[in-house]
């Protein structure tokens, strides 16, 4: 598995992953720090985070377990680099995300808010 930054051209492809618009994938593309993990130069996941106050926020993780680890590990690393903690927000009930949560060494820290209806559960790994 390869990683690398994602491109406004993966747009379609990470639209497709999730069910949203592509436009709000190219948004997303534009506005985060988004990379994509890829087998045989297909996209089968990826993390998008942004950095403020501190703290790296991980906005959203696609792919199987074994992808979500690997990805995870992309914020967490910067998240060092820059001596800042990481938080994640993982909807109800997503276990194959807090699974790679867990794996990662993230502490279930409690409820998130609410999205579209849907709980979600904080995790946060302090540097």
């Amino acid at each position: 598995m390869d990683v690398r930054d994602a491109v406004e051209a993966d747009a379609d492809r990470l639209a497709e992953l999730t069910g949203v618009p592509t436009d709000v994938m190219t948004n997303l593309v534009h506005d985060r720090t988004v990379r994509v993990a890829t087998e045989d130069d297909r996209i089968v996941g990826f993390v998008s985070y942004d950095a403020r106050e501190r703290t790296v926020h991980v906005t959203q993780l696609e792919g199987s377990p074994s992808v979500c680890d690997r990805l995870l590990e992309e914020p967490v690393r910067f998240a060092r680099g820059e001596g800042m903690a990481v938080e994640l927000l993982v909807p109800e009930p997503d276990e194959d995300i807090q699974s790679a949560a867990d794996d990662a060494g993230f502490d279930h820290v409690g409820s998130g808010p609410l999205f579209d209806g849907t709980p979600t559960v904080k995790y946060r790994l302090d540097s």
